[in-house]
């Protein structure tokens, strides 16, 4: 059985940090790309990270970029998702998801990813 294994969500506050950890079970992540989505209250599931398979190429949604950084360790089949500078509008949960496809070039879109994780937690307020 293929699955996502997630951790590291929770209550911060404004302007805190908290880093999101992803992990592979029953294969192997090397060969998939890595996205992170979020889905606050009410709203639709949006993508806002990517990774490529070998990490050499990562994409960002206006929303994180230059506060969240996405990374990942093949030897250990896992991906993350740092997070610093949180807002409260940061505040959803938090899923990671994987495609055979090399498809961040789109923007981390959710009809692209077949494999995904249970879904965290993440609330950033005081």
């Amino acid at each position: 059985q293929l699955q996502l294994v997630e951790s590291g969500g929770g209550l911060v506050q404004p302007g805190g940090s908290l880093r999101l950890s992803c992990a592979a079970a029953g294969f192997s992540l090397d060969l998939y790309v890595i996205g992170w989505f979020r889905q606050a209250p009410g709203k639709e599931r949006e993508g806002i990270s990517c990774i490529s398979h070998n990490g050499f190429r990562t994409i960002y949604t206006d929303a994180v970029k230059d506060r969240f950084t996405i990374s990942r360790d093949n030897t250990k089949d896992a991906g993350y998702l740092e997070m610093h500078s949180l807002k409260s509008e940061d505040t959803g949960v938090y899923y990671c998801a994987v495609s055979p496809g090399e498809v961040c070039f789109r923007g981390p879109k959710v009809e692209d990813f077949n494999i995904w994780g249970q879904g965290m937690q993440v609330t950033v307020s005081s």
